[in-house]
């Protein structure tokens, strides 16, 4: 993987079917261990309408925005936005789809690469993202990026979580554009 070309782009409809089969057939302890309670996630048929959904409508509109991270133009993940304020803020997801490529510090590099799509296309003031205390990868992407760390508390940071402990980490537009020159 170290030798791949990494790039990102917005999902596609092709897109649909790997994403999907990510939440429904990924193992169930590795979605726990993301903070996932796994009796909250959607069927097959439920994603695709989500998904087919978010394809359709314009940015300022969307209540989710999904870039496909890839390697060599095969895609390895994506990284998607919720909780979205346009033209204020929204709330950021990292996910590496497959285990043979989790822990090879590929996502700081698909990370960097994914924030100017929200900055840019859901003209972003902030980013936010609540990570699992418990899950050190995204902390650790985080904190590299140049995320400051907010706080740490106890939420359900999302629709399909549990109960948990997050870090609550951050990314202004202004120091986006420090990191990113």
């Amino acid at each position: 993987m170290s030798e791949s070309i990494l790039s990102v782009r917005e999902i596609e409809k092709r897109d649909i079917e790997p994403l999907t089969q990510y939440w429904i057939g990924s193992d169930k302890n590795f979605m726990r261990g993301m903070g996932v309670d796994v009796s909250k996630i959607p069927n097959a048929e439920e994603w695709n309408a989500m998904l087919s959904e978010q394809l359709s409508l314009s940015y300022d509109k969307k209540q989710s925005y999904c870039i496909i991270w890839q390697a060599d133009n095969k895609a390895i993940g994506h990284s998607n936005i919720s909780k979205i304020k346009f033209g204020e803020e929204a709330y950021m997801h990292l996910h590496l789809w497959n285990n043979i490529i989790r822990k090879k510090g590929l996502g700081t590099t698909l990370v960097k690469m994914t924030l100017p799509y929200y900055f840019k296309n859901m003209q972003l003031k902030k980013l936010c993202c609540e990570p699992y205390a418990l899950n050190p990868a995204p902390n650790k992407t985080l904190e590299k990026i140049g995320f400051t760390f907010i706080k740490k508390y106890t939420t359900i940071p999302g629709w399909i979580n549990f109960e948990q402990e997050v870090n609550h980490w951050e990314l202004s537009y202004e120091d986006f554009k420090k990191t990113s020159s």
